[in-house]
């Protein structure tokens, strides 16, 4: 495989893989270095590449797994699962501060959600897979995948529903 297909083939996903790795490990070199060295593994098993159903699907588990172990290496506590991505640019300042104290609050339950859950609703809600795509990934079958992606979704709401409610119901 010559270089260019190389690159072809790896273009349309390579930024899902970095938002993946930043949605895991949180800091933005570790995400870069994380996609560095997926696309350093995946040039290194090239020439099998072409025989894959689907070499996205590969390279998001290669992310998951790696993220993975870096994280089991590096379990002081200090590394949580956030995302950084949204901002409404064109809301007023009431706004803003009642989206960005939402988001706050949606980042601080989807940390409290098993880590399954936060992988599938990430992958779901934000990078945009199918289920099938999810389950290929993750290693496990769309059922389960549907089923953790339904209680994440319902611990999220009913939680937002306990905040926008200020506790009281």
């Amino acid at each position: 495989m010559q270089q260019h297909e190389f690159v072809a083939l790896i273009t349309p996903f390579k930024d899902k893989v970095f938002r993946l790795a930043k949605r895991l490990l949180v800091s933005t070199e570790e995400a870069e270095d994380a996609t560095q060295e997926v696309m350093v593994k995946l040039w290194t098993k090239q020439n099998t590449l072409k025989e894959l159903k689907s070499v996205e699907a590969m390279a998001m588990t290669m992310t998951k797994n790696y993220c993975l172990d870096q994280l089991k290496s590096k379990r002081a506590g200090n590394l949580q699962l956030v995302h950084t991505n949204y901002h409404d640019r064109q809301a007023g300042l009431q706004q803003q501060l009642e989206d960005s104290d939402s988001l706050q609050w949606v980042e601080k339950v989807m940390q409290e959600l098993p880590e399954q859950q936060r992988m599938i609703l990430q992958m779901r809600e934000v990078e945009d897979y199918d289920y099938a795509e999810i389950a290929a990934i993750l290693e496990m079958n769309e059922t389960a995948v549907r089923v953790a992606l339904s209680r994440a979704r319902k611990t999220l709401r009913e939680r937002m529903t306990q905040v926008h409610h200020y506790g009281m119901e």
